[in-house]
């Protein structure tokens, strides 16, 4: 049975509109202990035991063991023997394709852990939710988290309109939203940091209410209390992972 069930406590209302996962987690992690100790599976009982808060809570405390550098070396082979019949992650991530960012290590995930779907700007596309409605209704993921970064090139790419191709512009595109919701004083392009940051968050944020907003599955999960979904940012330079309130 997988150790990370052992840990009870829920998530806790944030302070303000974040909540830093390093910071927070490690304080988390020195008193009620970390909920994932060693590299035993996560399997359907685990599952069954773990509640939406404890989901993001594995999250949260894996983005500790990063940040501290006392991640996981677990053998990954055995765990893809472990696990190859039948998959029960207990999470599912929408990040973004940048090479700096990936999930499985900064939030110190394993084999069989995480469902995990990427796009460049973390944007949650028909294929995106489709794919999270399996993970959540089918195979039962107690948590969603939407996780964008700092320095993100598609945020930039839709902020100055850069058109490449077809494809790529039509991408960008679904980021527009998030550029035009975000007033912010000074240059109105990629090389304004703040800018770049602030339309970040506001992305996430909107790929957030998109999962409800376009899958009855998902928001009826939500509604039921069986699912829980949230944003985060993931720091470039420090490694640390934000969840936004």
């Amino acid at each position: 049975m997988c150790t990370k069930c052992e840990t009870t406590q829920d998530i806790q209302p944030v302070f303000g509109r974040r909540q830093f996962f390093g910071l927070t987690a490690a304080m988390v992690a020195m008193s009620a202990g970390v909920a994932r100790a060693d590299c035993s599976h996560f399997d359907a009982e685990s599952l069954k035991a773990t509640s939406p808060d404890q989901a993001i809570q594995f999250l949260v405390e894996g983005n500790a063991r990063f940040v501290a550098g006392q991640s996981l070396h677990c053998d990954q082979l055995a765990l893809g023997d472990a696990t190859a019949e039948k998959q029960t992650p207990f999470a599912c991530v929408l990040a973004c394709m940048d090479s700096r960012s990936s999930p499985e290590l900064v939030l110190d995930q394993q084999i069989g852990d995480i469902f995990v779907a990427r796009v460049a700007g973390n944007v949650a596309t028909t294929e995106v939710i489709g794919s999270f409605e399996y993970g959540a209704k089918v195979a039962g993921a107690k948590a969603i988290l939407v996780l964008g970064h700092s320095h993100c090139g598609a945020v930039k790419g839709a902020i100055d309109k850069a058109v490449v191709g077809d494809a790529l512009t039509t991408l960008l595109n679904e980021i527009e939203p998030a550029v035009a919701a975000t007033p912010l004083q000074g240059e109105r392009s990629s090389h304004n940091h703040e800018l770049v940051e602030a339309v970040a968050e506001t992305n996430v944020r909107m790929n957030v209410a998109a999962l409800t907003e376009k899958s009855s599955v998902l928001k009826d999960l939500v509604d039921a209390g069986q699912l829980k979904i949230v944003g985060g940012l993931y720091d470039l330079d420090t490694g640390v992972v934000t969840l936004l309130a």
